[in-house]
């Protein structure tokens, strides 16, 4: 039985979720399939995946081919470099233990890179609402005045009206 890694689409219309699931080739997007791997989120930022890695593995590994977005998704998460690694091992180029640790620090920089995302996005939010706030503040500074300059009495008005009296 030819097998796929695919998206399973679900959630509301514009608000897509996905299921990750090994299904047989000739089942329909949504329909049957024989393992859930894991879920995706891409309405979050950044996207949230979650996926069971050993099972992940374990398809790609018996031959279940991801689709392209599936693909993109098992490469972010290191499932593919890690079959990557795992057929590197068998055929005896590498030790398992140089494969472990080449993995390890793979996951590390990526994880790096992620966090960095993470707050990056959270310092450019915060930035944008103290900078929101700022004009807010100057805005009503400049309203205060505007009100007091209109609720002042005129200096110039007495003065003239006690002139042309006088004359």
């Amino acid at each position: 039985m030819a097998t796929k890694l695919r998206l399973q689409r679900h959630g509301k219309k514009g608000k897509p979720f996905y299921h990750i699931v090994a299904t047989d080739v000739r089942a329909k997007r949504d329909g049957r399939f024989i393992e859930k791997v894991g879920t995706y989120n891409p309405n979050t930022n950044p996207a949230t995946i979650d996926i069971d890695f050993d099972r992940a593995l374990y398809w790609v590994g018996v031959g279940a081919q991801p689709t392209d977005t599936c693909r993109a998704i098992l490469s972010y998460k290191g499932v593919l470099y890690k079959n990557h690694l795992n057929k590197g091992v068998t055929k005896g180029a590498l030790t398992q233990d140089a494969a472990d640790k080449k993995f390890e620090s793979w996951l590390a920089d990526k994880d790096s890179k992620i966090q960095s995302k993470i707050d990056g996005l959270g310092k450019a939010a915060a930035d944008k609402v103290a900078a929101q706030l700022a004009t807010e503040k100057q805005q009503n500074q400049e309203r205060a005045k505007a009100l007091a300059a209109a609720m002042a009495p005129p200096a110039d008005e007495p003065a003239a009206e006690g002139a042309e009296e006088q004359e």
